[in-house]
């Protein structure tokens, strides 16, 4: 039998040809409608149904998302276009964001053991699961590495100063070597001293280095062996370290509050100029005020000189001990960020960002203005968010397994440092924006 073919009468029209794409059952203006109900229908389930926590974290990763568009699309991939305002990072809240800073894993990146928290047992992790959300407006995108990399490409990027300057290179190079290839270049042949260290990443050309110089100026004594009771300090001249490199930096961050708080002898011109803290000293008292500011000064002079360069000034880091002593276990137990207004900066703190900011402004001036000179000059302001945040040291946890066998009555605590990974990653997460800002 033939095989039956289909017959159509004078009155009706054959059958449009089918399509060479796949059909669907549904316009794409009905696929939208559709797609649309379902999520109305999933945040009506959240909110009705689902625990207080669980809202928060995906209301929060919604909103994340949210601000990390709305900041590409206002600055053209993560810094500000021209003819905007800059961004105001330095007040804002810390809001709760499940997972934000679980990027990396400190003990794969060798940071220094005593801030590396996970490894050394802490039970909590809380510390992790918050973002800073700036005040002003200004979305403050997750850390990209490949971003960063592209804005320093070519370059040499240092850090130089105290542990915070460490504390924060540690986190910056944790951030990079998770996401891009890299080499470990030099260090310190004393692993727990770090008094330097070069990472770099082929692929784009870029060089990161840290350098131990907590005055920023050429000093001795306790700051390099902790057994001396006071330091002497060359407030005229850079630390031989970083100065013998200065010429081939391209991106300097300067961090140096701490150690002005310290016993030291001061000198400039190779002549005594007071001490601070050191009373036994037949010396006038200078205070720890003025030895900062000269010391910013004179390093920001010595980054004027010769190439082009961004130097980054980061403000104080304020210390979470509360009045607990240095060896309370208890101290800085926190677990979660202070809330606005729950804990206000203290004088010391105020003055000694105060400082930071001041100094940055006078280079400015000095080079002409915004946009003057070959050297520009930027304030990491940082004070307020990390003082907000308690939580975020290792505390007890700079030991392994400190409360293994009990409590004990005493027990060294960092209060200081952060934990990493954890809140110094948001430091490199504005880093960021202030280098891929226009000039």
């Amino acid at each position: 039998m033939a095989a039956c073919e289909a017959v159509h009468s004078s009155s009706q029209k054959p059958p449009p040809p089918r399509s060479s794409k796949p059909g669907y059952f549904l316009s794409k203006t009905g696929g939208i409608w559709l797609a649309c109900g379902f999520v109305f229908l999933a945040l009506l389930h959240l909110l009705c149904c689902s625990p207080r926590g669980a809202q928060e974290a995906a209301f929060t990763h919604v909103l994340q998302y949210a601000n990390d568009a709305y900041s590409k699309l206002r600055s053209g991939g993560g810094s500000r276009g021209e003819g905007q305002p800059p961004c105001d990072y330095s007040e804002g809240r810390w809001v709760w964001a499940p997972g934000h800073a679980r990027r990396y894993n400190a003990t794969v990146c060798d940071v220094k053991e005593a801030q590396d928290c996970l490894r050394n047992g802490r039970p909590d992790t809380g510390y992790l699961d918050w973002r800073w959300q700036p005040a002003a407006g200004c979305p403050l995108p997750a850390f990209d590495a490949a971003a960063f990399l592209t804005a320093v490409r070519g370059k040499h990027v240092a850090f130089v100063g105290d542990s915070m300057a460490r504390n924060q290179g540690e986190s910056l190079i944790c951030l990079l070597t998770s996401a891009v290839p890299f080499r470990a270049v030099d260090r310190d042949p004393v692993n727990y001293r770090r008094h330097f260290m070069r990472w770099a990443f082929p692929t784009y050309d870029v060089t990161v280095s840290i350098y131990w110089a907590p005055f920023l100026a050429k000093a001795t004594g306790k700051c390099v062996n902790y057994s001396m009771p006071y330091n002497l300090v060359h407030l005229d001249v850079p630390a031989d370290r970083w100065a013998a490199d200065a010429d081939m930096m391209d991106v300097v961050l300067l961090a140096s509050s701490h150690w002005v708080l310290n016993p030291a002898v001061y000198h400039k011109g190779g002549q005594v100029v007071g001490v601070h803290g050191h009373p036994e000293l037949n010396h006038t008292e200078i205070g720890y005020a003025e030895p900062l500011r000269q010391v910013y000064r004179m390093a920001v002079e010595r980054l004027s000189q010769g190439r082009p360069r961004t130097v980054v000034l980061a403000t104080y880091s304020p210390t979470h001990f509360e009045n607990h002593p240095l060896d309370d276990p208890t101290a800085c137990a926190n677990k979660e960020p202070y809330k606005e207004g729950e804990k206000e900066l203290g004088g010391m703190d105020k003055e000694l960002r105060s400082i930071v900011v001041e100094e940055a402004e006078a280079a400015v001036k000095r080079n002409g203005g915004p946009g003057g000179g070959t050297t520009r000059v930027e304030v990491l302001d940082v004070t307020k968010l990390a003082a907000m945040r308690p939580d975020g040291h290792p505390g007890a946890y700079m030991h392994r397994n400190p409360f293994a066998n009990g409590v004990p009555q005493k027990l060294a605590t960092d209060c200081l440092h952060f934990c990493m990974p954890g809140p110094v990653d948001t430091f490199n997460e504005i880093l960021q924006q202030i280098l891929m800002k226009r000039r």
